[in-house]
């Protein structure tokens, strides 16, 4: 019997049952994994618990991030050794009395797809990964004592897929959302997120930043303060980061970051802006990916009969931090299939410039990014946590000293 607290990463599930197998068969002994199921802090428990024979047949297998109860007969040998009652003398001089145990009657076992069946069906890539998010934004509002989230709703695809997460984890009447239009926010931003709001029944308001901006800019004039620019840009962020904490404040909401692992891992945020919060629900999870998770929650929506809960034109158009005229997150950053993949070799893999540019990235692009990961480390320690869903999340598995004069050597 193994009572284990096993995290959930993506394709865990087969490592999982392949060490079972082969523990089982070394131990000759049937074998019965037990998971724990839940969130605490960064980490997600994924349940999936396993019982496989002596010869390392599956016999029964648990669902994923639900509690089940499951029950399967075996046909085991007598046992043989100590019996109760009697006194043991161990090697370290102690005498050990095996006293027998009663246990409580059994309750009746959860159905797995059907009565009797003791194998619960596999989730797809997306759901198990959604599952995981949803669990840990759940147990980390609910186990730190919060009965409710605020997050700023941009109409864009992060801030959708965040929103959507907190519903489906603690219910769209414990979720607020703010809208806070700038002078450089589109129409289809704000009726984007007025959209989402409707169709999942947040409590959603706006407060357009533009005045509390001119009066911030006015006021820092005399020092030297930049009417356009990065300064300016980062003085919006900030001003929605400061609002969103007040509104905490006041009413003892969580604040959730929408930020998504591309950003930062590139430090494309503004500290106490965009970043600032207490958690993070999609942290963990590439901009590629964010869109994938938005298209599978709605074609699920759409399978169940229900109304997909994230506007299409939030999933299909450019992405944009609107903080400039015309902005677009490509004026700063590659193509985010390009970036992701790049990403993925360098951080999950731990790729060198060199391996990099052998693999096929293209080698300004590879010291570009480079660049732009280790540099940022600074901005990634001062970011709440998030669930964990890969190898290696910024935080707890890559831990990089922000100060260092080490870089890269750029190969040619």
């Amino acid at each position: 019997m193994v009572p284990n607290a096993s995290p959930y990463e993506r394709g865990k599930d087969d490592v999982r049952l392949d060490l079972c197998v082969r523990r089982a068969r070394e131990a000759n002994a049937a074998l019965a994994y037990a998971n724990l199921i839940g969130g605490q802090d960064e980490l997600v428990f994924d349940g999936d618990s396993i019982l496989v024979a002596a010869n390392g047949d599956l016999l029964a297998r648990g669902p994923q991030f639900e509690e089940a109860l499951i029950v399967a007969d075996l046909e085991l040998p007598a046992a043989t050794g100590v019996l109760a009652g009697q006194a043991v003398d161990a090697d370290d001089g102690t005498t050990i009395t095996v006293k027998p145990v009663t246990l409580p009657p059994a309750g009746q076992p959860t159905p797995a797809g059907g009565p009797g069946e003791r194998f619960w069906p596999r989730l797809s890539d997306p759901a198990e990964v959604y599952a995981a998010l949803v669990t840990g934004t759940r147990d980390y509002v609910r186990k730190n004592g919060f009965r409710s989230v605020i997050l700023a709703l941009s109409g864009g695809i992060d801030s959708a897929l965040t929103a959507t997460i907190a519903m489906d984890a603690i219910g769209p009447d414990n979720v607020h959302v703010v809208l806070m239009p700038s002078r450089y926010s589109s129409d289809h931003s704000v009726t984007d997120a007025e959209d989402l709001a409707r169709r999942q029944g947040l409590n959603a308001l706006t407060i357009p930043i533009k005045s509390v901006v001119d009066a911030f800019a006015e006021e820092l004039g005399p020092a030297g303060f930049p009417e356009t620019g990065l300064p300016a840009e980062n003085l919006q962020a900030r001003v929605r980061g400061m609002i969103l904490m007040s509104l905490s404040n006041a009413a003892g909401h969580l604040v959730l970051t929408t930020g998504n692992k591309s950003e930062l891992a590139t430090g494309y945020s503004t500290l106490y802006g965009d970043s600032a919060g207490g958690f993070g629900p999609i942290k963990d999870v590439p901009k590629t990916l964010v869109w994938e998770l938005s298209r599978w929650r709605n074609q699920e929506a759409v399978r169940n009969g229900a109304t997909p809960p994230i506007p299409e034109n939030s999933i299909t158009k450019p992405p944009s931090a609107e903080l400039a005229p015309g902005q677009l997150d490509t004026d700063s950053l590659p193509p985010y299939d390009v970036l992701d993949a790049l990403l993925d070799d360098y951080v999950e893999r731990d790729m060198g410039s060199a391996e990099l540019i052998a693999a096929g990235h293209d080698p300004a692009l590879v010291e570009r990014v480079i660049r732009l990961v280790d540099t940022a480390e600074y901005k990634r320690r001062q970011y709440p946590p998030g669930p964990k869903i890969s190898q290696k999340n910024f935080g707890r598995d890559r831990r990089l000293p922000i100060t260092s004069r080490w870089r890269e050597p750029h190969q040619d």
